[in-house]
């Protein structure tokens, strides 16, 4: 599919390739008639078999399709094409948190309180609607680069109310990614919004320290890690970082769940009331072009 032409998935004509994971690929597309740009996530043909992988994405979008918040990106539509399941979501932007990190963040920084905040309103939300999302990483935040963030991926989402989805999976096997997984989820028990909260805690400290909490050379060196090492010193990573704001974000990352904040909203109401670093870093070139143009 390199040469698109006019190639077609369902009402949606295929433009170019934004990326692939190890299950599918994610394209621009465009529906012609509603002239609606949209990114289109589609199965790759060599999972189509794997029933697992086919639940996981219609369940995406059963979890998505009613949720509406700027925070979130929007779920159109789901078919199978071809034999090829597919989503048809929202075009935001192409880069992920991740992404993001690894380019270097550079001018980026000065939109690190609003990342942080737009980060945790999206979460907040999704946890508003009665599900739990497992899987909260920097990969799973699309980021524009005025520092706008989107939250994605609700295919490890589980129900609140009746833990819906998690009889799917084989309870032996850890659900999630490691460098972001709370305790809780390591040991296989059941898990509420304050597994999200660990891992929204692990993915903001790789936002500002360049890198997640915890690294190791063997998967089990980095579960026993966030089961029992202490969270590192963010202002080692960052000297710029208020000790305010590190001591903020190491209780979201605290062992006990009970010791976290016991809701996104708890987090954001203190984060309201705290400086994010010693020295506020300088606006982007651009803007401060347009405000020596202003005086």
């Amino acid at each position: 599919m390199a040469d698109f032409g006019r190639h077609y998935i369902g009402s949606y004509r295929v433009l170019r390739l934004l990326r692939s994971s190890q299950t599918c690929n994610i394209y621009e597309g465009l529906h012609e008639t509603h002239n609606l740009r949209v990114a289109l996530k589609v199965l790759k043909r060599e999972h189509v078999r794997n029933r697992h992988e086919r639940v996981l994405l219609k369940h995406e979008f059963m979890v998505a399709k009613d949720l509406d918040h700027p925070r979130v990106i929007k779920h159109y539509d789901y078919g199978v094409h071809d034999r090829l399941p597919c989503l048809a979501l929202e075009f935001f932007c192409v880069r992920n948190m991740k992404q993001a990190v690894q380019t270097g963040l550079g001018e980026l920084i000065y939109y690190a309180p609003k990342i942080v905040r737009q980060s945790a309103e999206g979460l907040e939300y999704f946890h508003s609607e009665n599900w739990i999302h497992r899987d909260v990483k920097p990969d799973n935040y699309l980021l524009d680069e005025h520092g706008n963030v989107k939250l994605i991926d609700f295919s490890l989402a589980q129900s609140k109310k009746t833990g819906m989805f998690a009889r799917m999976f084989v309870r032996s096997r850890v659900q999630g990614t490691r460098s972001y997984m709370s305790p809780e989820q390591i040991r296989g028990k059941r898990v509420d919004v304050r597994a999200d909260i660990y891992s929204f805690g692990c993915t903001m400290f790789h936002l500002i320290a360049g890198k997640p909490p915890f690294t190791a050379f063997s998967a089990n060196e980095l579960l026993s890690k966030h089961l029992k090492a202490p969270v590192p010193s963010l202002a080692a990573m960052n000297s710029n970082v208020a000790p305010e704001f590190a001591q903020l974000l190491q209780k979201t990352m605290a062992k006990r769940p009970a010791a976290r904040f016991q809701s996104v909203r708890e987090f954001l109401t203190e984060f309201g009331h705290v400086k994010m670093f010693r020295v506020d870093p300088p606006p982007p070139a651009d803007q401060q072009a347009g405000m020596s143009a202003e005086s």
